[in-house]
């Protein structure tokens, strides 16, 4: 069974390692360990994850949110695409959309779909026969798409994440993504030119500036890669790699005082990560 390391999980979805770490501390999802004590996450806990911040945000009491995840994750597939189950609250309620049905995710019961109309001054309310028309592709089904094909089909993939941006320009995992595979391809001035329009659209997201710096120092741009990076560890503290390459760069520059301070965080971050 697959499993996913806490990067993969902010960067899939869109979570930070600080969101993460409080809905673990907050018992909505007990990821498994690896064999250095890292934290794994299977399917099933990034369904989770992802459900218990939206719910936490609709303001859906904390108590009615774990019986409903606890009921939710004994129907989940040990794996699928993530964009195959719409979750969301309706009043105080956790409802499961799953195909053409929709239930009520503690209790099982299914609810129905209907049309309501008003003709000649009289209430008229259907119960749906027919299947729905198909929904237009969201900015989320454009990025998961984008996930799904990278391995198979890259220049579909990065289709997939150019659409996503175009629908939720402040979709800051598609931009990422976009960036990061135009990077791997080779393909580093557009790589930037997605990565400065991102910037000027999210603002400094961590993992955006990190990403920036990794293709700033294969441009042999050293110096804007220190600044990239020290803007990334600013955002985000926590970001263990970052300052790992921000102790190499010092250490190239001959800083030795910057470089073992950062090669110190590094160490303890990812100690702690281990535990």
């Amino acid at each position: 069974m697959p499993s996913y390391s806490v990067g993969e999980v902010e960067r899939v979805l869109r979570l930070s390692r600080s969101t993460i770490r409080s809905l673990i501390e907050g018992g909505f999802v007990k990821p498994a360990r690896g064999p250095r004590r890292e934290y794994r996450f299977s399917f099933q806990d990034l369904i989770v994850l992802r459900t218990a911040r939206a719910l936490i945000q609709a303001k859906v009491p904390h108590k009615r949110i774990r019986t409903s995840l606890a009921a939710l994750r004994q129907e989940l597939p040990d794996s699928a695409p993530l964009s195959g189950l719409n979750i969301s609250a309706v009043g105080d309620r956790v409802v499961v959309r799953d195909g053409k049905s929709q239930r009520h995710a503690e209790s099982g019961q299914y609810l129905l779909g209907l049309d309501v109309t008003v003709e000649g001054g009289v209430l008229h309310v259907v119960e749906h026969k027919d299947a729905a028309p198909a929904p237009t592709k969201a900015a989320d089904d454009w990025f998961g798409e984008g996930l799904e094909l990278e391995s198979t089909d890259p220049h579909a993939a990065l289709r997939a994440y150019e659409h996503a941006v175009d629908l939720d320009q402040e979709n800051t995992a598609a931009w990422i993504n976009w960036g990061r595979l135009l990077h791997e391809r080779g393909d580093t001035k557009e790589a930037d030119a997605v990565y400065k329009r991102a910037l000027d659209q999210v603002g400094p997201d961590a993992l955006l500036l990190f990403n920036r710096g990794v293709l700033l120092e294969d441009l042999g741009k050293t110096g804007a890669a220190l600044e990239a990076y020290k803007s990334a560890v600013t955002e985000d503290p926590t970001l263990a790699d970052c300052h790992y390459n921000l102790a190499r760069l010092y250490e190239s520059l001959g800083k030795s005082q910057h470089a073992i301070r950062h090669l110190g965080q590094y160490r303890r971050l990812v100690t702690s990560a281990d535990r």
